[in-house]
């Protein structure tokens, strides 16, 4: 199935007719999803609308190898996890779509990352091997091309400098950090950003107290006199990323959609405003698995946009995504 087909997609029709291509091509070639359908009742020739496609529970890529692919994957995306649980894993068998996707969302959200200094505040991540979000951070850094671009680990002198440095140059900024990372340097080095866009991918792993996604935006914006604080949606499981600019609401790029189900009947969805589980049509998955039943909660607001708020008691502790509401 050719990919630049999902990443044509314009209106809800083009989105509608690509999920059920995508689905279809799926159900033939990926055997655990086939299973899943099939225990489930359900054919290939049943699904007549993307609403009654079937969403794998997102536990699955850690206990299953989910591919389109008879071929070795070119690389093997892995969560974190926890001392107590199998990380996730997701193979992927064309790196060339995970970048596509990004790179197109990146610049339908934020334009291109030439206009930009990217700055990378992610200890825990670069610390393992396998993180979808270091590949896709140190990609933008490349395609950013200023010197002072990369990964500052748990350097904070050395960044909080090249802050200060790049603000009196008014140059245009991306700090893309871990929560509690940007929380130690928040308290060791604030100052008054003027030029730059703070973007927070949750977790504090551990290192620091949980605060809700209120409480960490109002202490990061108190801390560099910033009106607003953004926020990054991804997981090891998706191919595609979420973008808030403002007030904790997500948006999607047009090949992703997200959709709430209800808690008590987990095959049918809840209208907007609603609290629910969260479930991902991630086109960009087309080698693996695009429905996903994840372990998120969250509400579709009203006037477009979603929220997450949070994750089901049973859900395991992961890397991204800590905060509830």
């Amino acid at each position: 199935m050719d990919s630049n087909s999902i990443f044509s997609i314009k209106n809800k029709r083009d989105f509608d007719a690509a999920s059920l291509l995508v689905f279809r091509y799926q159900y033939e070639n990926n055997a655990v999803y086939r299973e899943f359908c099939q225990h489930m009742g359900i054919k290939s020739a049943d699904i007549k609308h993307p609403e009654d496609i079937p969403f794998l529970p997102i536990e699955f890529f850690r206990k299953k190898q989910l591919s389109c692919s008879s071929s070795k994957p070119e690389l093997i995306f892995t969560s974190s996890g926890t001392t107590s649980s199998l990380p996730s894993k997701h193979l992927i068998a064309d790196i060339d779509i995970y970048e596509k996707s990004f790179r197109k969302s990146f610049d339908q959200f934020y334009g291109s990352p030439a206009d930009y200094c990217i700055l990378a505040l992610l200890p825990s991540y670069l610390e393992r091997s396998g993180s979808s979000l270091v590949y896709m951070v140190r990609d933008l850094i490349e395609l950013s091309g200023h010197p002072k671009s990369g990964f500052y680990l748990d350097d904070l002198p050395t960044l909080a400098k090249n802050l200060q440095l790049l603000e009196e140059e008014q140059t245009k900024i991306l700090l893309i950090g871990v929560s509690f990372a940007l929380m130690d340097l928040a308290e060791q080095h604030p100052m008054k950003l003027s030029n730059t866009v703070i973007m927070e991918t949750g977790g504090m792993k551990g290192k620091r107290k949980e605060l809700i996604r209120e409480e960490l935006h109002r202490y990061l914006g108190n801390a560099f006199h910033l009106k607003t604080i953004h926020s990054e949606y991804g997981m090891t499981e998706l191919l595609s990323q979420a973008y808030s600019k403002r007030d904790g609401v997500f948006y999607s790029p047009p090949w992703m959609k997200v959709l709430i189900r209800d808690t008590e009947d987990p095959l049918s969805f809840v209208e907007p405003g609603k609290t629910g589980g969260v479930n991902i049509i991630d086109l960009a998955n087309l080698n693996s698995c695009s429905f996903i039943a994840t372990q998120d909660l969250g509400r579709l607001c009203p006037e477009g946009g979603f929220e997450i708020l949070g994750r089901f008691d049973h859900a395991d502790i992961r890397g991204c995504n800590l905060m509830v509401l």
